[in-house]
């Protein structure tokens, strides 16, 4: 039987901070334009999902098609992740993009949805 702990810890609110983004080279496209693969996903521990996630991805755009549901820039210096809908606890998204640099990103906002799945 679990404790009152184990009980809170089930309820925890996952976070902003709870959705990590990483980004790394990834290849060359045949026409010799740097590729890179980004990958965002959900760490909280509970079983929560995160939705309206936005990063910061600055003039962001690519050479390579990069699918809109996945990822999608909305405005300068922001972009949507999943379409907005709810990433699950472990659940992880990722596309390659083309440039000729690698975009700073990072996480900018998101909304907890408490124990939605």
């Amino acid at each position: 039987m679990p404790s009152s702990e184990d009980s809170y810890d089930y309820y925890k609110e996952c976070k902003t901070s709870d959705i990590g983004l990483a980004q790394s080279a990834a290849g060359t496209l045949p026409n010799g334009i740097p590729t890179f693969l980004v990958e965002i996903f959900n760490t909280c521990e509970s079983s929560c999902g995160i939705s309206d996630v936005h990063v910061s991805c600055g003039a962001f755009a690519s050479v390579k098609l990069v699918n809109p549901r996945v990822f999608q820039r909305v405005a300068v210096d922001d972009c949507l992740v999943n379409d907005g809908q709810p990433i699950r606890s472990g659940q992880a998204f990722s596309f390659v993009y083309a440039n000729s640099f690698m975009y700073p990103m990072k996480v900018k906002g998101a909304f907890n949805l408490l124990h939605a799945f």
